[in-house]
C-alpha cells in the first residue's frame, strides 16, 4: 500500500493502534457477553427441566413417610435417604425443608456446613415461581452462599397440619465450584483464541480499512506534493465525490488563489516597470526644461529683457505645475492600486456637482475657445456614491476632453436619469481615439498615437477606471478618429 510515502508514519501508526485496540475491546466484550448469556441460558434450561422436581418429591416421598416425627421434629432419616437417592442422580442438588415463613427447618447439607449459612429463605421468588408453574427463569436465595442467587425448584406441602415449602437448589455448591473451574478454562482458552483472532482480523481489517479510508487523503497528499514541486495545474479532481470534500475544495480554491496571485504579481511587476519607465520619461522632460531655463536666466541675467524674464519664469512655472500634477496623480493612483482608499458612499446631487465643475473649467475652455456645456441641468439628479471620488473622476475626464479638443470645438457634460441609474457622459469634438487603441486607454500611462505623434494620457484615465471599480460600475468609451470621443458611466440613483 506504501502509505508511508503519502501519509505521515505517525498517522499510520495511530490508525493501526486504533484498530487493534478497537478489535481487542470488541473481542473481549464478545467473550464476556457470550459467557454471561450462555450461563444464563444454561441456568434457565436446567431450571425449566427440573421445575417440577420439588412437586414430584412431595408426591412420591411424603405419601409413604412424613417429613416430621410424632414429636414434631424433622424426620432426618427420611431426608438422609432422600438426599442419598437424589445425589445418586445429580450431586449438585440441595434440598431444604422450609416452614411457611421461609425459615429453614432442616437440610442434610447444613449439617456439614461451615456455619456461614443463612437460616431464612426469601419467599417472594418462591411464590413467583409457583405462580408461573416453573415456566419463568427466577433466581432465589442460596442458603450456603448468602450473597448469591441460584436457580431452584419449589413446591408447597401440608402434612399433619404443618405447612411449608420444599426448596431445592438446582446448582449447588459443588456444581458452582466445577462450573467456576470450567468457566475459567473457557475464558482462558477463548481469551487466547480471541486474542490471536483479534490480531489476525486487526491486521486484515486494518490493512483494508486504512487503504480504503485514506484513499482520498493519499490522493490529496499526492496532489499537494505535485503542487509543491511546481505543477501549478495540479488539482483534486471531482471534490464532490470525495470523503474530504471540504478539504478538497479548500485546497483547489487555495491553489487557484495562489496561481492567480502569482499571475497578478507578474502582471503588476511588468506594469510597474512600464509605469516607472513612462513616468521617468515624462518627469525628465519638464525637469530638463526647468533646468535649461533656470541656467539661461542665471547666465544671461544681465542681458535678458524684462519681457524675456517674465516669459522664462512663466515657462518654469508651467513645467513645475506639470511636475506637481504628475506627482499628485502618481501618488493618488498608487493609493487606489494598493486599495488604501475606501469609498464613503452618501446621497448627493450630481447636478450641483456638475455645475461646480463646469464653472471651474469654463475659464480654461474659454482660453482655448472651446464651448463647454451642461445638458439636462434642469433636473436635479441625486446619486448614491462617494462625492469626492466622483468629482475626481469627472475632473480628469473634463481635463482630457478640453486637452484634446481643438479651438472652436465643443465639450458637453450630460446627465440622463434611466430607471434606478443616472447615466453621465462627457462628449467632445476632439481628435478621437483610434479603434485599435481604445481597449487600452484605461491602462496605466498608456500613450495614444494621434496625428502622427504620441500623446500621453498619463494616469488620469487609469485613476478614473479605478474609481469606477470602487463603485462597482464600468466606464465605456465611444470614439472615432476626427469625430471626437464620449466617455459614459452610470451611478445608482438615490430614491428620496
Amino acid at each position: 500500500m506504501n502509505t508511508d510515502k503519502t501519509l505521515t508514519p505517525r498517522l499510520v501508526k495511530k490508525l493501526w493502534l486504533a484498530f487493534i485496540v478497537l478489535i481487542a475491546i470488541i473481542g473481549t466484550s464478545y467473550i464476556f457477553i457470550t459467557g454471561y448469556f450462555s450461563n444464563k441460558h444454561s441456568e434457565a434450561t436446567i431450571q425449566k427441566i427440573n421445575a417440577s422436581l420439588a412437586e414430584h418429591l412431595i408426591e412420591e416421598k411424603f405419601q409413604n413417610a412424613s417429613p416430621f416425627l410424632e414429636d414434631g421434629s424433622v424426620n432426618k432419616a427420611l431426608f438422609g435417604d432422600l438426599m442419598h437417592d437424589m445425589m445418586a442422580v445429580n450431586r449438585s442438588i440441595e434440598v431444604y425443608l422450609l416452614d411457611k415463613k421461609g425459615s429453614i427447618l432442616y437440610s442434610v447439607v447444613l449439617d456439614h456446613g461451615d456455619g456461614s449459612e443463612t437460616k431464612q429463605v426469601s419467599l417472594n421468588p418462591i411464590k413467583s415461581f409457583i405462580a408461573s408453574n416453573g415456566q419463568e427463569h427466577i433466581l432465589g436465595d442460596d442458603p450456603r452462599n448468602p450473597n448469591e442467587k441460584n436457580i431452584f425448584s419449589a413446591a408447597p406441602y401440608n402434612v399433619n397440619g404443618k405447612e411449608g415449602y420444599i426448596y431445592i437448589v438446582l446448582a449447588g455448591q459443588k456444581l458452582q465450584q466445577v462450573s467456576e473451574t470450567l468457566l475459567g478454562r473457557y475464558y482462558s482458552n477463548l481469551g487466547i483464541g480471541g486474542f490471536l483472532l483479534a490480531i489476525l482480523f486487526a491486521g486484515i481489517i486494518g490493512y483494508l480499512s486504512i487503504w480504503f479510508l485514506t484513499k482520498n487523503l493519499r490522493l490529496m497528499t499526492g496532489t499537494v506534493k505535485r503542487f509543491q514541486e511546481g505543477d501549478l495545474e495540479a488539482r483534486i479532481e471531482n471534490p464532490k465525490g470525495s470523503d474530504i470534500e471540504v478539504f478538497a475544495n479548500a485546497f483547489n480554491q487555495m491553489a487557484d488563489s495562489i496561481v492567480e496571485n502569482m499571475d497578478k504579481m507578474k502582471s503588476v511587476d511588468l506594469l510597474r516597470r512600464e509605469l516607472i519607465a513612462n513616468v521617468s520619461h515624462d518627469l525628465r522632460t519638464p525637469l530638463a526644461i526647468l533646468k535649461g531655463y533656470i541656467e539661461t536666466m542665471q547666465m544671461k541675467k544681465d542681458s535678458l529683457t524684462e519681457e524675456e524674464k517674465q516669459e522664462y519664469l512663466q515657462i518654469t512655472y508651467d513645467n513645475a505645475d506639470k511636475l506637481s500634477k504628475l506627482i499628485n496623480q502618481l501618488f493618488e493612483y498608487s493609493k487606489l492600486e494598493a486599495e488604501q482608499i475606501t469609498p464613503i458612499k452618501e446621497p448627493f446631487s450630481i447636478t450641483e456637482l456638475s455645475h461646480d465643475l463646469i464653472a471651474k473649467f469654463r475659464v480654461l475652455a474659454q482660453r482655448k475657445q472651446i464651448d463647454l456645456q451642461l445638458n439636462n441641468a434642469q433636473n436635479n439628479s441625486i446619486v448614491f456614491a462617494d462625492v469626492g471620488l466622483v468629482e475626481r473622476a469627472l475632473q480628469n475626464l473634463l481635463e482630457n476632453a478640453i486637452k484634446y479638443t481643438p479651438s472652436g470645438g465643443k465639450v458637453t457634460l450630460s446627465l440622463n436619469p434611466k430607471n434606478d441609474q443616472v447615466e453621465i457622459s462627457i462628449q467632445d469634438t476632439g481628435t478621437g481615439i483610434p479603434l485599435s487603441e481604445q481597449p487600452f486607454i484605461f491602462d496605466r500611462y498608456k500613450q495614444v498615437v494621434t496625428s502622427s505623434k504620441k500623446q500621453g494620457h498619463g494616469l488620469g484615465l487609469a485613476i478614473v477606471k479605478k474609481i469606477m471599480d470602487l463603485h462597482d460600475t464600468t466606464i465605456t468609451v465611444l470614439s472615432k478618429p476626427t469625430e471626437g470621443s464620449s466617455f459614459i458611466f452610470q451611478l445608482p440613483a438615490y430614491q428620496v
